[in-house]
């Protein structure tokens, strides 16, 4: 049986559609994989040292904690990404104060327009003065 004229006219229009189409449906549900599942999640707490709006195309909210380390020890560097607008200013309102980050790990991100780094931060809370972190 013969092919439908539709199909027999169009089959360059046809295979240039599968060309562009099925990369792009394969990136988005990739994006939307690696966005909505969480690898790990989890508290960091520490001295809230920056927070800066980056990017030449993709804006994202990029940051950077100082673990609290042990006397005499040298402070580790907790970089992060901040994807909602809301939580980045609550996160920019304690700049330099004691802080516990949660955060969730997003492994397989495609592209730095989402974030430089695999950890979202997600929600931020200042740890009053006197206390120790949890």
């Amino acid at each position: 049986m013969p092919a439908p004229a539709f199909i027999r006219n169009h089959k360059l229009a046809t295979a240039i559609t599968l060309v562009i189409a099925v990369p792009v449906i394969a990136i988005l549900l990739w994006v939307t994989i690696a966005l909505s599942y969480s690898y790990s999640s989890g508290d960091r707490a520490g001295y809230l040292q920056k927070l800066s709006r980056k990017g030449w195309l993709c804006k994202t909210w990029e940051g950077e904690l100082l673990l609290t380390a042990m006397p005499g020890a040298m402070p580790e560097k907790f970089v992060f990404s901040v994807r909602s607008d809301s939580v980045a200013a609550a996160v920019n309102t304690l700049q330099g104060e004691h802080v516990v980050l949660h955060y969730e790990q997003h492994k397989g991100v495609p592209t730095s327009c989402f974030g430089e780094t695999e950890y979202f931060v997600t929600s931020v809370r200042a740890v009053p003065s006197g206390t120790t972190t949890p």
